[in-house]
């Protein structure tokens, strides 16, 4: 297929990208700024986050109800209105509130743009495909950290956020040229009982985990939300399983494949979700680097990263999905691993090239498995496989955030130090790593052939 259309959907991805790493270089400063502690800004992350959850299951039957296109275009100007309303706001409470809002328009953006890729591209083409949406988005937290950290050092923090406005505007224009507003399957009758119960069910969860280790709030509120968000999720469940359309479709779990890129993608992305938020930090808070320094060293992954997806195409073609996916969450790891023992006498050339190295085993991982979740999948259920995926991926991010800043914040007060210190942030590291590893063992349980026929051109068997 053209590459043209993957590029310019990527333009959200890049946004969405370029504002997430942007984001965690200027934690501190932020902070610092709208008077609160940077673990308390975990909440914001998470707000993002769990509106991702909240409405990506609505992003199939919305782009099948009213168009792509039009979605699409909408969604972007929603994540515009957010990245405003984050500049503005000077408050714990109103920084919360407007990452939400672009989490909605987030919701739609991702979504859509691969459901248009997985009904449009031959399955033997999908990995190629998903690369080709994957690269400039890529480019995002190559810029994002070092750009980010330059004007939150040298002007202000308020400007991570506009920059948004005019990348929303060109993604607008072009997608209006090249993304067809087709209806190509007639939209059932939306599950707004689901829509509710998993709604609730996802925010009262993360946002128990969350503020569970807050100084500012009692743990029983988080435990209380916490157990509230499980109540309501088994009610989903005996709900989802007795209706005919249900907003998540749990009886896809039974698919085997996409049942264990699933179960195993959870242990990684719940390592991987907690790490953007605790380098930054770590280097500003312990290390002593300027928002614009620690930009200048986090960026590094983001190369490797965008390396990976010129040669995924390749790598997986000829050794399958079970080893790549295998050795990328075991070097994932690893990488988080040794964040645990940088000091401020480590040399920074030798985090650069460990950043390099994990990145771009990270996105080989990431690559492979968005392919694989569709190896067994029928293109009737691709709209509702590609929903769950998404939804449970970013809830499982939420949770790592919640992860890496309890542990944090754990590990502090078992100290009983006044302020964060470099050996809390290690503990956290060897928490957080310990968790992705189990994602490799999952994956050592696939067969050496698994999601073969994703690998196959025309009239290969």
């Amino acid at each position: 297929m053209s590459r043209t259309m993957p590029l310019i959907l990527a333009t959200a991805l890049f946004m969405e990208n370029m504002d997430s790493t942007v984001i965690a270089t200027s934690l501190a400063a932020i902070a610092a700024d709208i008077g609160t502690d940077p673990i308390s800004l975990k909440l914001a992350l998470t707000a993002y986050l769990v509106a991702l959850a909240i409405f990506i299951p609505i992003s199939s039957w919305m782009a099948d109800r009213f168009g792509a296109r039009r979605v699409f275009r909408v969604a972007m100007l929603v994540f515009m209105i957010g990245s405003i309303a984050c500049a503005f706001s000077g408050s714990l409470a109103q920084f919360v509130g407007a990452r939400f809002v672009q989490g909605m328009g987030g919701a739609m953006m991702g979504p859509v743009a691969r459901l248009v890729l997985v009904r449009m591209t031959p399955r033997h083409q999908l990995v190629d495909a998903m690369a080709w949406l994957t690269i400039p988005a890529l480019i995002g937290p190559i810029v994002g950290p070092p750009f980010g950290g330059f004007l939150t050092t040298y002007f202000s923090w308020h400007w991570i956020f506009i920059i948004n406005v005019p990348i929303g505007i060109l993604g607008i224009v072009l997608v209006g040229f090249v993304l067809p507003n087709d209806t190509r399957n007639r939209p059932r009758d939306i599950d707004g009982k689901g829509f509710v119960l998993a709604g609730l069910a996802f925010a009262l969860f993360a946002f128990g985990c969350s503020v569970v280790s807050l100084p500012a709030l009692p743990p029983v509120i988080g435990v209380v939300a916490a157990s509230v968000g499980i109540g309501l999720g088994y009610f989903y469940t005996r709900h989802a399983l007795g209706t005919e359309y249900p907003l998540l479709d749990l009886r896809l779990l039974k698919v085997r494949n996409f049942r264990i890129a699933i179960v195993a993608g959870t242990f990684f992305r719940l390592g991987q979700g907690a790490t953007p938020f605790l380098f930054p930090l770590m280097l500003q808070l312990t290390f002593g680097l300027s928002p614009f320094e620690s930009g200048m060293v986090t960026f590094a992954g983001a190369i490797g990263a965008l390396a990976a997806k010129f040669v995924a195409n390749w790598f997986f073609a000829h050794w399958g999905f079970k080893y790549p996916l295998v050795v990328s969450t075991a070097i994932g790891a690893a990488g988080i691993l040794v964040m645990g023992f940088y000091d401020p006498s480590t040399p920074i050339p030798l985090i650069l090239a460990v950043l390099v190295f994990t990145g771009f085993w990270q996105s080989m991982f990431w690559t492979g498995s968005n392919a694989f979740t569709f190896a067994d999948i029928e293109d009737k259920d691709a709209g509702q496989a590609n929903v769950m995926s998404q939804v449970w991926g970013q809830l499982m991010f939420a949770m790592g955030v919640a992860l890496g800043g309890g542990t944090l914040e754990l590990a502090h007060r078992l100290r009983g130090g006044e302020e964060l210190a470099l050996v809390d942030f290690h503990i956290a590291f060897y928490v957080v790593a310990a968790v992705g590893f189990i994602a490799t063992l999952l994956f050592l349980r696939l067969p050496r052939n698994a999601g073969h026929q994703l690998l196959a051109g025309p009239g290969v068997h």
